[in-house]
């Protein structure tokens, strides 16, 4: 039987691909697009966003519950990472009222 934190840290490794990606290109993406917050996905960049809010918005409406990375480019990396939409517990709502 799986439990929570192993669901967790399924989660997480999984996202390993993605961390290494955003590693890999940061320097690049600093000069392109520093503080902004990039989607990634496998090893692709899915899209640059200048809010959180947009950012989870498009991964959440391309990928529904696929996990996906979000972070912001800046020199000190904060990861976005949010369990319940991770494990699927909670739903983005892409969405929004005009």
């Amino acid at each position: 039987m799986l439990t929570h934190s192993h669901n967790m840290h399924s989660c997480l490794d999984m996202l390993e691909q993605e961390r290494q990606y955003f590693a890999d290109n940061l320097a690049d993406w600093l000069r392109s697009f520093p503080g902004k917050f990039v989607v990634v996905k496998g090893q692709e960049l899915i899209g640059v966003f200048d809010t959180i809010e947009d950012a989870l918005s498009e991964g959440a409406r391309r990928f529904t519950l696929e996990p996906f990375l979000v972070r912001r480019v800046q020199e000190t990396g904060d990861e976005i990472n949010i369990p319940a939409l991770t494990l699927g517990i909670l739903r983005a709502n892409s969405t929004r009222p005009a």
